[in-house]
């Protein structure tokens, strides 16, 4: 059997606006991994991209925790842990870089250790690392997911939808970690604001599986977390305001942010321009890139 594999997996978007910690978008950016197991003791690991230089080369860190996992599951024990990282999904982003690396190096030791594990294995061992399930999903899977914890099993629902539309992920300079953005919010809602996000939940899944893009403007609306947020995000409501006024289907928080996302149909360039002034205004250096739907999520290269 092989001792090395290379893999590929795309960032993913969760949240969407009211769909918090439950839905997710793979998309066209990736992160590879290449992973070699052997008799010889030793953990290393050599990345290239985002966060050379800054990512923990020891047990800490969460593909070799992810590849570590598999291992005592199947009962191989391999003493040493090679992993080549090659990253384009920016760190602390909100773009799903952990979920990258957890998937990445499950997928791969799993395939190293001869497929025992299946994809709701896999699924159920990356969220148990992640601690939800919203980005891990679709990074495993690929398109549009709906998931859910039950048990202390995770369940999905994977849909693509009946057309195109682009995603333009405006990425701020400065990075904002999950737990941080996690502290901001409360323990309890007001009852309306429940109200609100459940109704849009149901309008972003139902616009997305048909097509009916028009109603994003209003189903990517969120009182769960976006307001409590966004102090922390230097001009995201006017960054999120100048891409709906540019012409955008909608507008919301990618993940725990800081990177903001438009839905678009139209000239998605001129939405990302104008977005970067607005952060500009803010003394933010931003930058803004054009994203599809993955469709495949975590493959063998």
């Amino acid at each position: 059997m092989a001792n090395t594999v290379k893999i590929r997996v795309p960032g993913t978007t969760a949240n969407c606006g009211p769909g918090f910690d439950a839905v997710g978008i793979a998309c066209t950016i990736y992160n590879e991994l290449e992973l070699t197991l052997s008799p010889q003791a030793g953990i290393s690991l050599e990345v290239a991209g985002e966060g050379a230089g800054a990512i923990p080369a020891d047990g800490s860190n969460v593909a070799i925790k992810a590849v570590q996992m598999v291992l005592n599951k199947t009962g191989r024990h391999y003493p040493g842990i090679a992993l080549k990282m090659v990253n384009n999904i920016p760190l602390a982003r909100g773009l799903g870089s952990s979920a990258a690396a957890i998937v990445g190096g499950l997928v791969a030791a799993n395939e190293l250790t001869g497929c025992q594990l299946s994809q709701q294995e896999i699924l159920d061992m990356a969220t148990s690392i992640e601690g939800h399930p919203d980005n891990v999903a679709p990074a495993i899977f690929g398109g549009i997911t709906v998931s859910i914890m039950d048990s202390g099993s995770a369940k999905y629902l994977r849909f693509l939808p009946p057309k195109d539309f682009l995603m333009v992920a405006v990425i701020p300079e400065f990075n904002l970690s999950t737990k941080a953005a996690r502290r901001v919010l409360p323990e309890s809602v007001p009852f309306a604001d429940a109200v609100f996000n459940v109704s849009r939940s149901a309008l972003l899944v139902g616009a997305l599986c048909t097509g009916e893009f028009k109603l994003l403007l209003h189903a990517l609306e969120d009182r769960l977390h976006q307001p409590y947020r966004e102090k922390l995000i230097p001009g995201m409501a006017q960054v999120l305001t100048a891409a709906r006024q540019a012409g955008a289907l909608g507008a919301a928080l990618s993940g725990a942010g800081p990177c903001l996302l438009a839905f678009t149909d139209g000239d998605s360039d001129e939405v990302g321009q104008v977005m970067v002034k607005a952060f500009n205004i803010h003394k933010i250096k931003a930058r803004y890139q054009l994203l599809n739907i993955d469709r495949q999520g975590a493959i063998i290269l």
